[in-house]
């Protein structure tokens, strides 16, 4: 009976903390960050959208830590509702890598907001794409700067 309950406080001392609060999720992986960065512009032309959705990301200062708060907010306008089912979020990278299915937990009609988002050292450039229920786009770019 000592031996069995030896290895059970073994068990749950030698095993790793999990859970909500214990480990952030990853959000763009070692792998990932080394991929070789976009060729050409990435900038987003929103001109003639007059009514689209505004997307903002909500920073905390000009460099983070990981994990991070990963925090955006959505705007829709004239009525409209932002889908959240239309939301993607790309790492752009080459090739460019979905973040989407990573951050579908956290994606709400008003933004995104991922509490622990675990990255990298170094600068990522992100692009979230997005549409409302009228189907007008709304997009932009913005780059997370994580220092050591």
């Amino acid at each position: 009976m000592k031996t069995l309950l030896r290895g059970l406080v073994a068990c749950i001392v030698l095993a790793p903390m999990a859970g909500p609060g214990m480990a952030g999720q990853v959000l763009i992986t070692e792998d990932e960050a080394k991929l070789p960065p976009p060729k050409g512009a990435v900038a987003a032309d929103r001109r003639g959208i007059l009514r689209g959705p505004k997307i903002q990301f909500v920073a905390d200062g000009d460099t983070v830590h990981s994990p991070t708060r990963l925090h955006l907010k959505f705007e829709s306008f004239g009525g409209t509702k932002i889908d959240p089912d239309s939301v993607k979020v790309t790492y752009l990278r080459t090739p460019n890598v979905d973040l989407t299915p990573r951050l579908k937990p956290y994606i709400q009609p008003g933004g995104i907001d991922m509490p622990d988002a675990e990255l990298p050292q170094g600068e990522h450039l992100v692009r979230v794409d997005l549409k409302d229920s009228d189907g007008r786009p709304g997009t932009t770019s913005f780059v997370l700067k994580v220092s050591p």
